[in-house]
């Protein structure tokens, strides 16, 4: 059994910002994957499905951010799962809009859902980085990820979450590699034949100039004597 957490803040204020990232990829997922309808459980919402042959917890933390890692670490407690089994979805200021990473352990970089889960369960979780990009100085970092995305995000963002989507049965899985190559598929689509420009061909040689004929000599042998000792 797996559980996948997405990290955000409740209520119709907070749905937009670019820190509910997390919730907006379980919802996806929920949605795409016909998962069950979300229920109030361990100070959040739950939803429980499918994906490949995994059974997967999805689980929305109501507690605010800062108070994440309560919901997730009661949701463990009950199921008995081990932080491996847990994969966090989030938003990421240290990566550019619309690129995702995939990372185990390691700091909590200052993001107060991350510290949360560090002192309830660890940092041995996975983790699903989501770029939202930085807004250039620490004081604005506030402001930034609680204000709405703008419209102009709007095409990044559903190819985004439509990748993560794509992929979750391969994070469900284990494989974080597939996982990314079906994020990149919606993300950087290959290109087509007719996207590929053809392919410069070598200029044909030039034919080598030849002389012009000569025109043949219709002197009579006495006339070229006498012109050869002009």
């Amino acid at each position: 059994m797996r559980l996948f957490v997405g990290l955000g803040n409740p209520g119709a204020k907070y749905a937009g910002n670019r820190h509910n990232i997390g919730y907006m990829a379980v919802d996806r997922i929920a949605a795409d994957h016909g998962f069950g309808p979300w229920r109030a459980k361990f100070r959040g919402q739950l939803a429980e499905g499918r994906l490949g042959t995994e059974k997967v917890l999805l689980l929305k933390p109501e507690t605010y951010m800062n108070l994440s890692g309560n919901s997730v670490g009661a949701a463990m407690q009950f199921y008995k799962l081990a932080p491996g089994d847990v994969t966090v979805f989030h938003d990421e200021l240290d990566l550019a809009p619309g690129k995702c990473r995939v990372k185990t352990g390691g700091g909590h970089a200052g993001h107060n859902g991350l510290r949360s889960l560090h002192g309830q369960i660890g940092d041995a979780y996975q983790r699903v980085r989501i770029g939202i990009g930085h807004p250039g100085h620490k004081d604005m970092v506030s402001h930034y990820v609680l204000h709405d995305f703008a419209k102009a995000d709007r095409d990044w963002l559903d190819d985004l979450l439509r990748g993560i989507s794509d992929g979750a049965p391969d994070l469900a899985a284990g494989d974080a590699g597939r996982f990314m190559n079906a994020v990149a598929l919606r993300t950087v689509p290959p290109r087509t034949s007719a996207d590929t420009p053809p392919p410069k061909t070598a200029p044909e040689p030039e034919a080598p100039a030849t002389k012009p004929e000569e025109a043949p000599d219709a002197r009579s042998a006495l006339q070229k004597l006498v012109d050869r000792f002009r």
